[in-house]
């Protein structure tokens, strides 16, 4: 397991020095991100943002990533106001702040960021992206949601949601082989689950080598052994949602 002292090894990796395509804006009660790519379209993304929150550079840049591959992408503020956690703070006090920010809680959210994109955006089919903490959020809106096509959880927390699996919709879950927080016993016991009680389509897979984070927080140009790695689970992330969307 991940060192108690330091429940969630979200802080590995590099914080990106980008500024964003995109522009802000507020959708109902939550402030939102959006990024739309230059041709029209009826396919969005929904991006659920890490325990960093929103605003951070990475999560940005994956949403305008989504954008030029044609979707309209999405990051809203799933902690409605409430501060991101910062690398500076103190980790004992992580799994307090953490239950203010409940995972399984974002229903609310969804339904408010589905009302616009289909309102305002023309879109029609919208599926889920989310890393770790939003990746943890993505199974639980493939569980539930009947509004979603389908969803990617980019190494969700599995301990938060170990007993539901029987997913409604296609789900492709990403790993790192050397996840402190996500021991690979953790990942075998998922797809054990999932082939004993999913009805659709998914996918678990695991990187060689990766660790937490990996897709959105490590920087391919100076990390050149993980670089081949990082663009595939980019890649991997993205014809997933093509099939699907």
């Amino acid at each position: 397991m991940a060192n108690e002292s330091r429940p969630c090894p979200c802080d590995i990796g590099d914080k990106f020095d980008y500024g964003g395509r995109g522009q802000e804006v507020q959708v109902g009660h939550i402030k939102a991100y959006i990024c739309k790519p230059s041709a029209s379209t009826d396919k969005a993304v929904i991006v659920i943002h890490d325990i960093f929150g929103w605003q951070l550079p990475n999560t940005r840049y994956i949403a305008d990533m989504l954008a030029t591959n044609g979707y309209i992408a999405i990051c809203p503020d799933f902690f409605v106001g409430q501060e991101a956690w910062k690398p500076s703070n103190d980790w004992a006090s992580f799994d307090d702040w953490v239950k203010t920010r409940d995972a399984g809680k974002t229903d609310k959210e969804v339904d408010v960021i589905l009302k616009y994109l289909k309102d305002q955006c023309g879109a029609k089919k919208i599926g889920v992206i989310g890393f770790c903490w939003g990746g943890a959020a993505v199974q639980h809106l493939m569980l539930k949601n009947p509004h979603l096509k389908t969803g990617v959880s980019l190494y969700g927390v599995i301990r938060r949601f170990e007993d539901k699996h029987n997913l409604l919709h296609p789900t492709f879950f990403i790993f790192g082989e050397k996840d402190d927080i996500i021991p690979l016993e953790q990942v075998t016991l998922l797809e054990q689950k999932l082939k004993q009680n999913c009805k659709v389509d998914y996918e678990v897979k695991i990187y060689p080598g990766q660790t937490h984070g990996f897709v959105h927080r490590k920087r391919e140009d100076i990390n050149p052994q993980d670089k081949p790695y990082i663009e595939e689970g980019r890649k991997d992330m993205i014809n997933w949602l093509n099939k699907y969307l």
